[in-house]
């Protein structure tokens, strides 16, 4: 039977309000995830919305890097001991919070399960919860990226108009869902040079989809290159911030007001380590498969 620290952690969690969890992902490097992803949670911070920004590409974390900032600790050192999370937490434009994520080889699905339930527990404790979780995946269709995807309530794939990008996203797609069991995925057409390019190259996709895969894809919007999203990359600040009256800035924050009204899984409950923990039983359940 549960003992009284069990069953009082069990109510707090209930009590919770609910996390919504985006894990933006794309099939190849190149096509802007990663300032999608910022940007997305600087916007979203923008509409009042307590938002955290999980760096989760473990191999070429960089997230600190677009928006200029210096991490001291990252969550490497919450999982070896020298830190805790609130001192790899960094504070970001319109009070996002920002949890870096460590340059080589760290995984969190590779841990050892003690270390697993540190990092739930971790974030559990934190005292403001956060309304939104924006994980910034690796790009590809690895396992590992799946997982991050798989555990999400919501799919984010970004794509560009080139063959290349377009192959690769369907490529994703179409693992995800088959070996994965995710069927709805939201689109993000990006560096794009007008919104009617946008629209073309999702319904290039989406055409190509529908014929032969058994998912579904909605365009959440369409992201233009303009001067100023180039100027905001070389100042190191997202775009949304330093020039939200420019054409990518507004295109943000219509993309956060998309997503801002998506719903939240019915079975979400307590807070973001309920994301975590989804992560780490898939892959316990996919490491059981192949044992």
């Amino acid at each position: 039977m549960p003992n009284e620290t069990q069953i009082s952690g069990l109510q707090g969690r209930m009590k919770r309000k609910p996390a919504k969890v985006l894990a933006v992902c794309s099939g190849k490097g190149g096509v802007g995830k990663t300032n999608v992803a910022t940007n997305l949670a600087v916007a979203l911070g923008g509409r009042g919305r307590n938002t955290c920004l999980l760096d989760a590409d473990m191999s070429l974390a960089n997230v600190d890097v677009l928006l200029g900032l210096q991490p001291l600790f990252n969550l490497s050192h919450v999982v070896s001991g020298e830190a805790d999370l609130p001192s790899t937490i960094l504070g970001g434009p319109n009070g996002i919070r920002i949890v870096p994520a460590s340059s080589g080889s760290f995984s969190m699905t590779d841990l050892p399960v003690a270390a697993q339930v540190g990092i739930i527990q971790a974030f559990s404790a934190l005292s403001n919860q956060p309304e939104i979780l924006i994980v910034d995946t690796a790009a590809g269709i690895s396992p590992k990226v799946a997982r991050f995807v798989q555990a999400a309530q919501h799919p984010v794939v970004v794509v560009h108009d080139e063959p290349a990008s377009l192959t690769d996203a369907y490529a994703l797609i179409k693992v995800f869902s088959q070996n994965y069991g995710i069927t709805h995925f939201q689109v993000v057409s990006n560096k794009t040079r007008n919104a009617a390019e946008g629209k073309h190259l999702f319904r290039k996709l989406s055409r190509v989809t529908d014929h032969y895969l058994d998912v579904v894809l909605r365009h959440a919007g369409d992201i233009p290159e303009d001067r100023y999203l180039k100027k905001a990359v070389q100042e190191q600040r997202a775009v949304v911030e330093a020039y939200p009256r420019s054409g990518s800035g507004q295109a943000f924050q219509a993309l956060a007001a998309v997503i801002d009204a998506l719903p939240i899984a019915r079975e979400a409950s307590g807070g973001i380590e309920f994301f975590f923990e989804r992560l780490l039983m898939a892959d316990s359940n996919r490491r059981g498969k192949v044992a």
